[in-house]
């Protein structure tokens, strides 16, 4: 065969092949317009490469039933969501303020609402681990960990160090990383955890260490739970970066909950979840546990709200909205990646217009430059309608932090981007606490001494270069 009737041939098979993934997307998928047809893009304007992007980026999951529960175990979880909307609106305060919001994600995300909790944040790394360290010396049955990163260095060896000790104690360890966040580490760095009886799992694993089809459908979550007692949620991994000691980066600032009361069994639960998954058994369920209530004296009212690519819905993202939709004074957002759809877009500007005072938080050294990009197109956007942008002079920005009205606030994992709320496995909680709200909002003005102001003038006048990345970025921000 000659080689022009060859290469005609094989540029006819791309491009049949190029249609029939194109007629995936478009027909089978149903993804959300966006994506569509930032897919159609990539898929029909580099043709081969773009089909080896979309065998690993863009494959969706199945989402019916992903997590395997039995009948029996989803109606068990039925009858405490019934049970708590038929009393979330007589429990007076904040409770009964925000009853729409709670409502939403109890039948949105099976968000059980717990009352008796204990909160304490931490905004800084070595404080959060060498609590988390002393919790863990102090357990006496189980201690279950979950991480997007470990990293082999300095603090990743300690934790291991710590959680082995533990297992050798008899105390039940568990630990679950995802394979794409922890790529520089296998489940030979836990050996000697495992030889005394703790168990470890991956998240969606590579073939052969070398292939992954997932590569977009990682799970982001950072749990750890100790006793089934005390749990932590929130921005940090397992990293000596996350103490602040990468020179590139500089201090690293993040946010952390350390929870004791009801919302435990949902962490818990959430975490067992994921384990079962990994594991491909089924150890515990959290429709198993017991709904326990006012075991603390704690009086936070708190939602733990899940998403994920297994989900129809975007569970965290209509929690965002309906926080800045429920907004009247002030909302407070600190963000590593500012990279929201329409919807979200619209959301703030329409606060912006009603007079709510809306400042948004984002790093001034980024780790990724193309979505650093897509980040600023989407701030300069708000700009005109009057948003305070704040860039993060001191290190890097990372906390996934929103608050409003000194009153409500959510912490956990999820950035405000497509990834988070679409393609990623993302857990928050979500507090009614003026107190915790208010400490969450004092720590925001703390923050804002060591940002610069990205005011309109300084965003109309940015080199030329930079507008080019920015429409580049902006154009496929639906699939980033």
């Amino acid at each position: 065969m000659e080689w022009g009737s060859l290469f005609t041939l094989s540029l006819s098979l791309v491009t049949i092949l190029n249609i029939i993934l194109a007629a995936i997307v478009v027909f089978i998928e149903r993804r959300d317009i966006g994506s569509t047809w930032a897919w159609l893009m990539v898929l029909f304007f580099i043709p081969v490469v773009g089909f080896l992007f979309y065998i690993f980026f863009g494959r969706q999951l199945k989402q019916r039933n992903f997590y395997n529960l039995t009948a029996e175990e989803r109606m068990y979880l039925q009858s405490a969501i019934d049970e708590q909307l038929m009393n979330v609106d007589y429990q007076g305060g904040l409770t009964a303020k925000y009853a729409d919001l709670l409502k939403m994600n109890l039948l949105s995300s099976n968000a059980i609402i717990s009352s008796d909790n204990e909160i304490e944040i931490f905004n800084d790394g070595r404080e959060k681990f060498n609590s988390l360290f002393e919790d863990i010396r102090n357990a006496t049955q189980e201690i279950n960990v979950q991480y997007y990163i470990i990293q082999p260095d300095e603090l990743g060896t300690r934790l291991r160090d710590e959680l082995t000790l533990k297992a050798k104690e008899g105390v039940q360890v568990r630990v679950l990383y995802d394979e794409i966040g922890s790529k520089r580490i296998s489940r030979s760095f836990f050996k000697e955890l495992i030889e005394y009886g703790g168990t470890v799992e991956v998240f969606f694993p590579s073939l052969f260490r070398l292939i992954n089809f997932r590569i977009n459908n990682r799970n982001h979550r950072k749990l750890c739970i100790i006793d089934g007692e005390i749990a932590y949620i929130g921005g940090f991994n397992v990293g000596d970066e996350y103490l602040g000691l990468d020179k590139k980066m500089g201090y690293w600032r993040d946010t952390h909950f350390r929870i004791k009361g009801g919302s435990v069994d949902q962490i818990q639960g959430r975490f067992f979840l994921d384990w079962n998954k990994a594991a491909n058994r089924s150890e515990k369920h959290p429709e198993q546990l017991p709904f326990r209530t006012e075991r603390h004296t704690g009086e936070s009212v708190v939602q733990i709200i899940s998403s994920g690519p297994n989900s129809q819905t975007e569970h965290l993202k209509n929690m965002y909205l309906k926080l800045i939709g429920s907004a009247k004074k002030s909302i407070y957002i600190q963000t590593p990646y500012f990279v929201p759809d329409a919807s979200f877009m619209d959301a703030c500007k329409i606060a912006l217009m009603s007079g709510v005072d809306v400042r948004i938080m984002i790093p001034n050294k980024p780790d990724h430059m193309f979505v650093y990009s897509a980040t600023l197109a989407h701030a300069g956007e708000l700009l005109p309608y009057g948003v305070k942008i704040l860039q993060y002079e001191k290190g890097f920005m990372h906390a996934k932090t929103i608050v409003v009205d000194q009153e409500i606030a959510s912490v956990g994992t999820a950035n405000i981007d497509t990834r988070s709320f679409r393609l990623n496995f993302e857990v928050n909680a979500l507090v009614c606490d003026e107190v915790i709200a208010g400490q969450l909002h004092d720590l925001f003005l703390e923050d804002s001494t060591e940002c610069s102001e990205l005011t309109l003038e300084r965003y109309e006048v940015r080199p030329k270069l930079a507008k080019f990345k920015e429409a580049v970025a902006r154009l496929l921000s639906p699939i980033l």
